[in-house]
């Protein structure tokens, strides 16, 4: 193989693709982490937090006002306060990426939405009426968000998937999520080492079409990683007598705290709702 010079203006490829990779698995370990701190929301009965955060958000996404969703965002952020979730923590892996990616994609409805002349730019009329588009989806965005990361944060993922059996879902879809949470993490871990393993064995900087030959590479021998293992999870379920019905071993119990919980998520929900259809 033909090698560029050794001078390196940054990291290469491969560097790169493990830095990605280790900073996932440390997101999801620290998210394990924080759900067995002792925070107010990890004390709470995975089902009141899913019944009350749920309800907080389907208000959220259909109040009218908003005002209402800002309140609501403002009350989540009290919470993750007091779960000792890191308001760092929230900001770069909630509040940034849904300010971008929802801002970009709003951004338009500033001008092409009809109505009063707000600022004239190059032509193009800012309105009134578009400005309170695109924040009512940006504000929006930002409390679904905050709330699905209260509770993934401050519950473990089984504890989770056990609740969802008690809200009726499907046993298939709980089958689905709890395996592929669980390999998706190995699979990670296996291109770590894999990356890791080819770093190791390559001396100065590798050419752009080797770098592409590499990717390339990674990715068949983990696809067929994948496939390989899902048909020996399959066989190995199946062998074991697994027909599709999910047992768990997590029993649940409504504590005082729980109901008082349950009633103030109530509570704050239809306030919510009649102050944003009123």
């Amino acid at each position: 193989m033909t090698r560029k010079s050794a001078n390196k203006s940054g990291p290469g490829f491969l560097e790169r693709t493990v830095y990605g990779i280790s900073r996932a698995i440390d997101y999801a370990e620290v998210s394990e982490d924080h759900s067995n701190s002792n925070g107010l929301l990890q004390a709470l009965d995975p089902r009141v937090k899913m019944f009350g955060l749920f309800s907080w958000l389907l208000v959220a996404v259909c109040s009218k006002r908003i005002a209402i969703t800002l309140v609501l965002l403002a009350v989540g952020v009290f919470l993750g306060v007091l779960s000792r979730i890191p308001i760092r923590r929230m900001f770069f892996h909630a509040w940034l990426p849904t300010l971008l990616f929802t801002g970009i994609m709003a951004l338009p409805a500033l001008f092409l939405t009809p109505g009063i002349p707000l600022i004239e730019m190059g032509g193009f009329h800012l309105t009134v009426q578009g400005s309170a588009t695109v924040l009512r989806l940006v504000t929006r965005t930002g409390v679904a968000v905050t709330l699905c990361m209260l509770l993934v944060s401050t519950t473990s993922w089984p504890r989770i998937l056990a609740a969802l059996r008690y809200f009726h879902i499907p046993s298939e879809i709980v089958v689905m999520l709890g395996m592929s949470q669980r390999y998706i993490h190995l699979l990670l871990r296996l291109a770590k080492e894999q990356f890791e393993a080819r770093r190791c064995r390559v001396v100065g900087q590798l050419s752009g079409r080797e770098h592409r030959k590499i990717a390339t590479a990674s990715a068949g021998v983990l696809l067929h990683h994948s496939l390989d293992l899902s048909g020996e999870v399959f066989l190995a379920m199946q062998s074991r007598g697994f027909r599709g019905r999910v047992r768990t071993v997590d029993e649940f119990r409504m504590g005082r705290m729980d109901w008082i919980a349950a009633s103030i998520f109530a509570l704050i929900a239809g306030l919510s709702f009649y102050g944003g259809w009123s």
